[in-house]
C-alpha cells in the first residue's frame, strides 16, 4: 500500500490541482500540504483528511486507511481506490451540464464502437 503522502500527491496530480489551489479550496497551507505529501507528517487530523477527500473527490476511508487511522479491511466496491479515469470524471462531474455529461457518454460509446 502507498504511503499517505504518495496517495495524496498522486490523487492531487490526477485531478490537476496545484498545492496553492488546494490551499485556496481547503484553507490548509501549502507548506503543510507539502509536508503531508513528502511524508513528513504521517498522521494529520481526520478533519484535514476530510477536507482533502472532498476536494480530491475520493472516499475518506482511503485517506484514513493510508494514514493508519483506520485499519484496512476487505473493501466493498464503494471503497475501492478509484482509477485515474474515475478520479478525473468525479472531479469534473459537478462542473458539467447535463448536455455535457451526455456528450461525454456518447463520446465514450463512440470510442468503444471503433474497436
Amino acid at each position: 500500500m502507498e504511503t499517505l503522502g504518495k496517495t495524496l500527491k498522486s490523487t492531487r496530480e490526477n485531478v490537476s490541482l496545484t498545492l496553492r489551489e488546494v490551499e485556496e479550496s481547503t484553507g490548509i497551507s501549502n507548506a503543510y500540504l507539502s509536508q503531508l505529501e513528502n511524508d513528513k507528517i504521517k498522521k494529520p487530523s481526520a478533519n484535514v483528511l476530510y477536507k482533502l477527500a472532498n476536494v480530491y473527490k475520493i472516499n475518506l476511508n482511503v485517506l484514513l486507511t493510508a494514514a493508519g487511522i483506520i485499519e484496512k479491511n476487505s473493501q466493498s466496491a464503494e471503497e475501492k481506490p478509484q482509477s485515474t479515469l474515475e478520479k478525473e470524471i468525479a472531479f469534473y462531474k459537478d462542473k458539467l451540464s447535463t448536455d455535457e455529461e451526455k456528450e461525454i457518454v456518447n463520446f465514450i460509446k463512440f470510442l468503444k464502437s471503433k474497436k
